[in-house]
């Protein structure tokens, strides 16, 4: 999993002040993870940020259990 999460997840500290994103975009792990915790679906968010994937939703969900 490990592997899929490099593919996925980038940390770049001149990216969101170092912040876990999704890989191509300024999307923080962290609001993934809190938008799913408040109840919003999974296609609910992949219909308000076109740009993820399922896939990216699981490996924030997979690294924020890394914490």
């Amino acid at each position: 999993m490990e592997k899929e999460l490099n593919r996925r997840i980038v940390i770049n500290p001149e990216v969101m002040a170092g912040k876990p994103v999704i890989r191509g975009t300024r999307i923080p792990v962290d609001l993934i993870v809190r938008l799913l915790a408040q109840g919003v679906t999974i296609q609910e968010i992949l219909e308000d940020y076109p740009r993820l994937t399922k896939d990216d939703i699981k490996a924030s969900l997979e690294l924020s259990t890394t914490f």
